[in-house]
């Protein structure tokens, strides 16, 4: 069994298992990552032909892969702290006109699915008239309970008011890996993580290294593991010049700000939904619905009806 201090800050080659059966257990924070899909290349046509990973053919029987991934989500379980958080990133797809979802094993293993939050990347992969074009995929917020707490701790707004549906552009295939997510995706999983001071922060399928850069962008420890060298260099690389990624990431950061919080606007009386309390004219009557929803009493242009609610109003 490896010490904390020996896997700290390193990228690791080797098989994921394999490497995993040397941690400690409960030693990370966050793991933000995306396995190999299966997408079995032979029979799924030009596009993901042309997608091909070094060091795996990503053609295991269907049934072997499932059964792999949930032991490979137990083994993240068991190096996970309690109160640790994992989003895992997978996508729906199809063989043979029948539909393969993620959550079919994502729900055999220990985790708790905390939330499933739609990767709305605007452009689909397949462009074939089988069916709508598939633009999305999902993200898991699986987590590990705290004394069989599950709600967890809330969100501050900042973070919360993301919504479920992330928007975020992928990132085009290069030479170096045939499909890397974007860096605005694990920043915005990090970065919302309730706690402060410095985590650490795994990527067990790491590639091109984009979580382990968010990582270092915001402070943290990572640790990578890829069963390719190449990939692994490849990341080794770019965490040598993490920095030159600062403005993007900041562009990602900015977005997490509320200039007018919730709790604030209650207290002023000016929140402009339905089951607030309600403004008032000076003579203590009560404003007209429609004028709450037209301006805020304090001269602002209110906001939509759903993006007054507060982090902290739905526990469950």
């Amino acid at each position: 069994m490896k010490t904390t201090e020996e896997i700290l800050d390193k990228v690791l080659v080797g098989d994921v298992l394999d490497v995993l059966s040397t941690f400690p257990d409960g030693i990370v924070d966050i793991t933000v990552t995306s396995p190999p899909y299966n997408k079995r290349n032979s029979s799924q046509g030009w596009l993901v032909n042309h997608e091909k990973y070094t060091h795996s053919d990503d053609q295991m029987p269907e049934k072997e892969y499932r059964d792999w991934q949930v032991i490979v989500l137990n083994e993240l379980y068991r190096v996970t702290k309690p109160g640790g958080s994992l989003f895992y990133n997978h996508k729906i797809r199809w063989e043979g006109g029948h539909l393969l979802h993620p959550f079919a094993w994502v729900a055999r293993s220990r985790w708790h699915l905390r939330q499933e939050i739609i990767w709305d990347r605007t452009l689909a992969a397949n462009v074939r008239g089988w069916r709508f074009w598939q633009v999305d995929e999902r993200v898991y917020w699986l987590y590990k309970p705290v004394d069989q707490r599950f709600v967890g701790p809330e969100l501050q707004a900042k973070h919360a008011k993301m919504g479920s549906i992330w928007r975020l552009k992928p990132v085009p295939r290069t030479d170096s890996h045939p499909a890397p997510f974007p860096i605005e995706l694990p920043l915005r999983a990090i970065y919302s993580m309730p706690g402060t001071g410095e985590r650490i922060v795994m990527d067990p399928f790491c590639g091109t290294g984009t979580t382990l850069v968010a990582a270092k962008i915001l402070g943290h420890h990572y640790i990578g593991i890829d069963v390719s060298p190449v990939y692994a260099k490849c990341s080794e690389d770019r965490l040598t010049s993490w920095a030159s990624e600062k403005a993007q990431a900041e562009e990602e950061l900015a977005r997490h700000r509320v200039t007018d919080p919730f709790e604030d606007r209650k207290k002023r009386g000016t929140v402009s939904w339905p089951f607030g309390p309600q403004p008032k004219h000076e003579n203590g009557d009560p404003l007209p619905l429609e004028a709450i929803e037209a301006e805020g009493t304090d001269g602002t242009q209110a906001r939509s009806v759903g993006s007054e609610r507060s982090a902290g109003e739905d526990p469950g």
